[in-house]
């Protein structure tokens, strides 16, 4: 059973699932905007939105935490920059879904995350 048990599984081990959130993130705040499944841009939300707060923080600590998490050291960097300017007065919600058709070979639900 998994009753109460909050954690988004996207069929996959952990390991697998924590890579896979973590390619996601990196690509979403390379690119501003990805299509993805609906669960996973759902899971997906979540690690984005950290990773803004902690450019946001702009702290030494916070920086360390994202270059733990994100693929590309590079962009963290640009990250920590712009981050602060553009999302200053914004308490949260960094993300937008907006749902698309369904997926033609396994009819799955499709969606693109963007960042606002």
């Amino acid at each position: 059973m998994r009753h109460q048990c909050r954690v988004p599984q996207l069929g996959r081990p952990a390991d697998q699932r924590k890579s896979l959130l973590r390619s996601l993130t990196t690509e979403l705040i390379r690119a501003g905007r990805i299509t993805t499944t609906k669960a996973r841009a759902k899971a997906l939300r979540q690690e984005a939105e950290r990773m803004i707060t902690l450019a946001k923080d702009g702290s030494l600590a916070a920086r360390r935490r994202a270059l733990g998490y994100i693929y590309d050291k590079d962009l963290v960097h640009k990250l920590f920059e712009k981050a602060s300017e553009r999302y200053a007065e914004r308490p949260g919600g960094y993300t937008r879904i907006i749902r698309t058709v369904r997926r033609r070979g396994d009819n799955a639900e499709m969606a693109i995350i963007e960042l606002v």
